[in-house]
């Protein structure tokens, strides 16, 4: 048997840090941010200290590092991840093998960045690049310098060694020409892709998704706005401008298979839809927004299972979630890492034996240290003359994510996201109401705000079977009939939009299992453990 451990986007910000001339007494993001974010910033050094004791008091000696090391890019973040991915190198032999996110660094010069730090009376303090080099995101080459270590090049105890290039390590031997979407515009990218056998019989293809395509017409390449940003890219900008790697991925499957390899592969982004498959009904229900837009393709599943690279895990979503997908020509499973600074924090731990694969998802409730920054989000608050914010007495880190996951909902979410008149309707009617306006049976219906049947919703959307620690028994029990019960609704009006609403519950609901599984070889079946 074979451990590994998973772990994605842990977003590392360093409050340690003080800005060159900012006059700050550290790097402390403020709470109107946090708010507003889907990841928080200040938790994430404990949280990521956190999941490695886990690794650690887990026994995996691998970790695989699913992208978004840092947050976002800057030298001061990249050497505070280094260090602590050092430190448990040195005391426990864990090795961290990295792929790169969207968050990690930008096209060939970086980009600017913009944001706000607190000072010690609770003032805001925006700070820009512009003014402090440090705080911008580097470019890709510069980053990839710096992050080498990770994966990225052989060590001395690998068995082997590649990359899509070849088994020549120098980032000049591992570049391809990228090509803008109309072809009016080249220039050399680094593909950072590799292969590596960090163990006997263990294959790990870690393969760079992050792809920063140029825009047609564009003149000077340093300009950061001469790029399409890959945030919303993923394996679609794959398919459609890094090709070679699917033939690689083939011939890495093919070689795996004859030689009797292990194989898993990761990358930054998802291969199948993360969100219980009903990422097409988000999007017909709020349109181009959010999380779903980002799903992968049909296309893209196809060509991954094509490969026959069988398992797959993904990150940048922050979602906890279990996608198989098989066709003619192969089967593969995506698995979806949830964040340690997103609702739902967690990490995998992975038991690979001959005939199976075993998934465990170690839950991160509990980070020493998770407040640190508590009493600076009490002194925002009381200098904008504010209530303090709930999540700022959470007493532990899951409850402070999922009081934060509540933010997000009423600030966020429901304000940027949703038609006006179904806003309304969350914001005024009951539970009760919603079974009146679908022509259901409303007695001995639970009497809670819709509200809240709204905060649930995101709840299972994100972390799947990780939130029943925050979801009561009995009302998950509603939730199900609930969803059981509900018609299925035609047209555009409340009632058939909260139908569509909880269709979507339903496939949350009814996920694959994603908390405690496995998958048989050589057929990939998911069965709960």
């Amino acid at each position: 048997m074979i451990r590994i451990a998973v772990i994605a986007d842990p977003h590392v910000h360093d409050c340690a840090w003080i800005p060159d001339g900012s006059g700050l007494p550290g790097a402390i993001r403020s709470f109107t941010e946090t708010a507003a974010s889907t990841r928080v910033f200040n938790e994430s050094i404990p949280a990521f200290r956190a999941a490695l004791d886990r690794v650690a008091e887990a026994g995996a000696r691998i970790v695989l590092l699913v992208g978004d090391l840092t947050d976002d890019g800057q030298r001061p973040n990249i050497r505070a991840a280094l260090a602590l991915v050092e430190e448990y190198r040195q005391r426990h032999g864990i090795r961290v093998l990295m792929t790169p996110g969207n968050h990690d660094f930008y096209a060939l010069a970086g980009r600017p960045q913009d944001k706000s730090f607190l000072m010690a009376d609770g003032t805001p303090l925006l700070l820009r690049s512009a003014d402090c080099p440090e705080a911008a995101t580097l470019g890709t080459a510069e980053a990839l310098a710096m992050l080498s270590g990770l994966g990225f090049m052989p060590e001395a105890g690998d068995l082997h060694w590649e990359s899509p290039f070849g088994t020549d390590p120098a980032w000049e031997a591992r570049s391809y020409e990228a090509v803008s979407p109309g072809g009016g515009t080249r220039c050399r990218m680094i593909d950072s892709s590799y292969l590596v056998e960090p163990v006997e019989g263990l294959w790990v293809l870690a393969i760079d998704a992050n792809v920063c395509v140029p825009r047609d017409g564009a003149g000077d390449l340093a300009d950061p706005g001469e790029f399409h940003d890959p945030t919303d890219g993923g394996w679609r900008a794959v398919l459609a401008h890094r090709a070679h790697l699917f033939s690689w991925m083939a011939d890495v499957a093919a070689r795996a298979k004859a030689r009797g390899k292990r194989l898993l592969a990761f990358s930054h982004y998802p291969a199948l839809d993360p969100l219980g498959g009903v990422s097409s009904e988000e999007v017909a229900l709020f349109g181009a927004t959010g999380l779903a837009r980002r799903a992968p393709t049909a296309a893209v599943a196809d060509a991954f299972a094509a490969t026959g690279v069988p398992l797959h895990f993904s990150g940048h979503l922050h979602v906890n979630d279990t996608a198989r997908h098989e066709t003619g020509a192969g089967r593969f499973v995506n698995i979806a890492v949830p964040s340690p600074v997103g609702y739902g924090p967690g990490l995998k731990i992975v038991d690979l034996y001959a005939d199976r694969s075993e998934i465990r998802t170690l839950c991160l409730r509990q980070v020493p240290g998770h407040d640190a920054a508590f009493a600076a989000y009490r002194t925002e608050a009381a200098r904008e003359g504010a209530e303090e914010p709930a999540a700022s007495s959470a007493p532990d880190h899951g409850t402070f994510l999922s009081r934060h996951l509540v933010n997000l909902v009423h600030g966020r979410y429901l304000a940027r996201e949703w038609p006006r008149d179904m806003v309304e309707f969350v914001r005024t009617a009951t539970v009760a109401d919603l079974l009146e306006a679908l022509e259901l049976a409303a007695a001995g219906a639970p009497a809670f705000g819709l509200n809240e049947l709204v905060e649930d919703w995101y709840r299972l959307r994100k972390a799947g079977e990780l939130s029943h620690a925050d979801i009561a028994p009995d009302r998950l029990a509603f939730y199900r009939d609930l969803c059981a019960r509900a018609p299925h609704i035609e047209g555009d009006g409340l009632p058939a939009r909260f139908s569509t609403l909880l269709r979507m519950m339903r496939a949350y609901l009814d996920r694959p299992p994603n908390r405690d599984f496995a998958l048989s070889l050589p057929d990939l079946v998911v069965r709960a453990l």
